[in-house]
């Protein structure tokens, strides 16, 4: 037999009503424990309220107010105000709105995704196979290779038996793809090879004289790739790693070692090395020096790495390029400078952010417009207009972990990587 309207707007009202019930219930009553006043708004429709002009039920500001107090509400009064809402709401023939769900259950624009992996994991890397882009690798400490063909909503251990050593527990770095064909580096020194999208993977020998750790790589061609270690060294390949070419005649050591007269603060019997690497899509790098107090670029045909002076008194946390071509740079203490114009240049200015005090440590375009940063204790930032202003994404603000790596496959698919194995998904 078919539900007349009536009949199914008093089972939207019941519906509403039992939802009602069960906040007061929780809510509500006296005893130790239960001194703080609760409320939740249900906001009414402008066709309810239009419908209910009359009753003084509703308050004038249009919302339906209910509140859970201790024992200063009788049960006579709360029974009557039960009867009376479920009256009015039956003969309405347009349902009321669900509850809101709480702030810590959505992340808006992100969504947290918990991974098979043990506490204590730092994620470092993350990259899709781009003729697949369901398809994907997820790279950390203690030997973790994670893959997902869902397009990140779930992942499983990966195993690679050619990574797999009793003697190291290898912490892989960087991961990248060109087609079908892949590159992992990791340290202690170890180079992997796909050419079948990740199905199976080929470890490639590497001299034992390589200067410092292998901390980026990036497929850039038909088994072509380029690696940098963090002593500034950079390497190309053509020929899926048998052979490697030096892209730069000397270290970074060297080169600040040589030139002691340079004029860059710190550079004198410099023995560091690289805090941070970020490449550009058209292959220019810049890298930030492990004390913060200056750093480095270097684009290609340059024989050297090209030492820059701060432009700003806190020593530097990490650089990146912008989607327009530019620098961003940021400070410790939670600072954000962006360099003026689209070039390489010294002249930075600083852009406010509500960073609460806590570093921002990564930032991450997703077009021309729009980006991201992310920092300690869950900082969330988000630009719509370059950069030139960020407003605070609260979303995040319950998750105990330091964000550090924002990475956007492409406009719809975006991930931000933490510390004890936090992965946020972007959902657009």
């Amino acid at each position: 037999m078919a539900t007349t309207a009536f009949q199914q707007s008093a089972f939207a009202g019941q519906t509403a009503l039992k939802q009602v019930n069960e906040f007061v219930g929780k809510t509500g009553g006296s005893g130790k424990g239960r001194t703080n006043m609760r409320r939740t708004v249900m906001v009414v429709p402008q066709s309810i309220w239009s419908s209910l002009h009359s009753s003084r039920t509703f308050p004038r500001n249009r919302s339906l107010v209910v509140k859970a107090s201790s024992s200063s509400s009788s049960s006579d009064d709360i029974s009557r105000s039960r009867r009376r809402f479920l009256a009015e709401t039956a003969a309405i023939s347009v349902s009321l709105p669900h509850f809101p769900a709480r702030a810590e259950d959505t992340l808006s624009e992100w969504e947290r995704v918990y991974l098979p992996i043990d506490p204590g994991v730092v994620l470092l890397d993350i990259a899709f196979v781009p003729d697949d882009p369901n398809h994907g690798f997820l790279l950390g400490t203690r030997q973790t290779i994670l893959e997902t063909k869902d397009g990140g909503n779930t992942w499983a251990a990966r195993s690679i038996p050619s990574a797999e050593d009793e003697d190291f527990n290898y912490r892989f770095n960087s991961i990248s793809f060109k087609g079908k064909e892949g590159w992992i580096v990791g340290k202690p020194a170890i180079l992997l090879y796909t050419a079948d999208a990740g199905e199976s993977w080929e470890r490639i020998p590497l001299s034992a004289e390589l200067p410092g750790d292998m901390v980026y790589i990036k497929a850039t061609g038909e088994k072509s790739a380029e690696m940098v270690t963090d002593e500034g060294a950079i390497y190309v390949t053509a020929n899926r790693g048998y052979n490697w070419r030096a892209a730069v005649q000397e270290t970074v050591s060297a080169t600040l070692n040589r030139t002691v007269s340079s004029g860059i603060s710190g550079a004198s019997y410099y023995t560091g090395t690289f805090n941070t690497v970020n490449r550009s899509p058209d292959g220019r790098y810049v890298a930030v020096s492990s004390r913060g107090n200056f750093y480095l670029t270097w684009e290609p045909g340059q024989p050297f790495w090209q030492p820059h002076n701060r432009a700003v008194a806190r020593r530097i946390q990490n650089m990146g390029w912008r989607a327009d071509g530019g620098l961003w740079l940021l400070v410790r203490g939670g600072g954000l400078y962006l360099s003026k114009g689209t070039g390489l240049t010294e002249e930075f200015e600083e852009v406010p952010v509500q960073s609460r005090g806590f570093g921002i440590l990564d930032v991450g375009y997703r077009s021309t417009d729009e980006a991201w940063a992310a920092g300690g204790s869950g900082i969330l930032l988000r630009t719509t207009n370059g950069g030139k202003s960020w407003i605070r994404d609260k979303a995040a603000d319950n998750i105990a972990a330091n964000l550090y790596s924002v990475k956007f496959i492409d406009d719809k698919k975006g991930f931000v990587l933490g510390n004890d194995g936090v992965l946020l998904r972007f959902l657009g």
